[in-house]
């Protein structure tokens, strides 16, 4: 008996009928182009190639399994810091490969790692081949003990290592800078280690102690924002993620020089294009015009903040939903607001939700991570003679923004 939905040999599912023989939707030829993850070939990396070549040159003696210097990358989300570091990772594994050298390369997502004793897991793990007979269970054992099968791997199985640590400005210390560092010095290893840090924060070294300073020397590099035009090139080098004939002539620039204006980062340019041919794609249309991204952009940006708060307490959605009411309801007037009023609104949100608030305290600290994420903005301010400081912080994200978050998001009075 043929159940709902199911069609007779031939005629197919008229829920599938968007998707051609191939297995791909009517807008796009190859989707992956416009995922975040994707790492593309050289010939796709715009504006890189000095940053391309001065990483390279650091850390080039590790295709001999000689000592490669550490790096740190800093620059804004977006910016193109850890495509350079893993173009050129992918690259040095190869030509140690073509050297007969056996050279170790793994990244660690620091924001996604718990602690300590997981980044070195992680590391380990990464590089661990099945032949090295060597365990690292994902639990169970001391961060020492991690620590210890992370030099068994190495020298056992590697000429050379280089390790890139992601958002390392989320881990809880430089401990892991330090220990990574010095290892050899402190023959725990016979195998050199270089280490490629990469922050959005520019004042991440000022954090560090003196011996990991040392120890990573100053070899820093800066990544600013793209530009219209590189964005432009970024954008023109994935088009062919779209079929052709599909994507109208306007939507890259367009899509370009909203980025350019809001960011200048590439990651959300290709999000946002990707959620225009999806905007496209579910609603049965057969191309994707200015119209599309424009009816899409919202979306991606609160996809966008949904990730960034993804990790955070419920209280701290229900500070942006304080700070999304104060903003929406003075935005032509001033968009700087002090943590008192903030949280007297936030109460009202809590009050909304059927949750009990928060100590100033605790909120002062969740609103400090909000800033940290870039999700908000923060300043301290000098109240004048006898009056003492106080901070006040801003939302960087349209409310409207914030409010779609959810379907029945918190809007309170702010009078």
């Amino acid at each position: 008996m043929q159940e709902s939905g199911e069609t007779s040999t031939g005629t197919g599912d008229e829920l599938f009928q968007a998707v051609d023989e191939s297995g791909d939707h009517t807008i796009f030829a190859n989707r992956e182009l416009l995922n975040i993850d994707h790492v593309p070939d050289e010939t796709r990396i715009v504006g890189r190639d000095e940053h391309i070549r001065d990483l390279a040159n650091e850390v080039g003696p590790a295709v001999t399994g000689g000592p490669p210097n550490s790096v740190i990358l800093y620059g804004k989300t977006g910016s193109g810091k850890s495509l350079v570091a893993n173009h050129v990772m992918d690259r040095a594994q190869k030509e140690a490969q073509r050297r007969d050298t056996h050279l170790a390369t793994v990244t660690v997502d620091c924001a996604q790692a718990k602690g300590e004793a997981d980044t070195i897991q992680s590391i380990a793990d990464g590089i661990n081949p099945p032949e090295s007979g060597v365990k690292v269970p994902t639990r169970g054992i001391s961060t020492n003990e991690y620590y210890n099968r992370l030099w068994e791997i190495l020298d056992r199985e590697y000429d050379a290592a280089l390790i890139t640590l992601d958002e390392v400005d989320r881990l809880d210390d430089d401990n892991i800078l330090m220990l990574l560092s010095r290892a050899r010095e402190a023959e725990k290893v016979d195998v050199p280690i270089g280490i490629i840090s990469i922050s959005n924060k520019v004042n991440f070294r000022d954090q560090m102690t003196e011996r990991v300073k040392s120890s990573l020397g100053h070899n820093e590099f800066i990544f600013d924002p793209y530009d219209g035009e590189q964005l432009r090139r970024i954008l023109n080098n994935r088009k062919d993620a779209f079929k052709e004939e599909v994507l109208h002539s306007g939507v890259i620039p367009k899509t370009a020089a909203l980025a350019a204006q809001r960011h200048g980062d590439a990651r959300k340019a290709i999000r946002l294009l990707r959620h225009a041919g999806d905007y496209a794609k579910n609603n049965d249309l057969d191309e994707v015009t200015e119209v599309h991204l424009d009816l899409a952009q919202e979306q991606a940006e609160g996809e966008r903040l949904k990730e960034l708060i993804a990790g955070l307490p419920p209280h701290s959605k229900y500070l942006l939903y304080a700070l999304a009411n104060l903003t929406a309801k003075t935005a032509d007037e001033r968009d700087w607001f002090r943590t008192t009023v903030i949280y007297d609104v936030y109460t009202k949100v809590c009050e909304a939700e059927g949750t009990d608030d928060l100590t100033t305290d605790t909120i002062r600290s969740l609103l400090s991570e909000l800033a940290f994420l870039e999700v908000t903005e923060s300043n301290q301010e000098y109240g004048g003679m006898g009056k003492g400081t106080y901070k006040e912080h801003r939302l960087l994200w349209e409310p409207s923004v914030v409010f779609k978050m959810d379907p029945d998001p918190a809007q309170v009075d702010v009078d």
